[in-house]
Formats: C-alpha cells, sequence, structure tokens
C-alpha cells in the first residue's frame, strides 16, 4: 500500500445528487467516500489503458511500463 504522505490532495467540486449516490456507493462496499473515488478512478484508467503496473507502484508517467 502507498504511504500515506505521498498521496496528493485536490480540490473536487461535484453535484449534490452525484456525491449521495458516490456515498451510498462507498457505504454499500465498505469503503469511505474517498477510497470510492480513488478506486472508481484508478478502475477507468485501468480500463483506459492509461495506468499500468501494480497498485503500489509509483513513479513517472510510463516508469512502470515493460521495456521492449
Amino acid at each position: 500500500m502507498p504511504d500515506m504522505s505521498q498521496k496528493k490532495s485536490i480540490l473536487l467540486r461535484i453535484d449534490p445528487r452525484t456525491f449521495k449516490a458516490l456515498e451510498k456507493w462507498a457505504a454499500d462496499e465498505f469503503r469511505s467516500t474517498n477510497g470510492q473515488i480513488e478506486y472508481l478512478l484508478e478502475q477507468s484508467l485501468r480500463k483506459a489503458g492509461r495506468l499500468k503496473g501494480k497498485r503500489d507502484e509509483v513513479g513517472e508517467p510510463g516508469e512502470n511500463e515493460p521495456i521492449d
């Protein structure tokens, strides 16, 4: 698991209806709302082929990609 001190903070503006649905979804899956947002973003990035490597690998873009 990544070191919490390495995580970046951002301000996210989200409409109340979407936030309420996200909060419920997070509770249904026993995650915090922040954890659910991170999970969904990571899944979307992987599906789009934008995130490769293991979850705990951190580096510059492309750093964790295999060398040909």
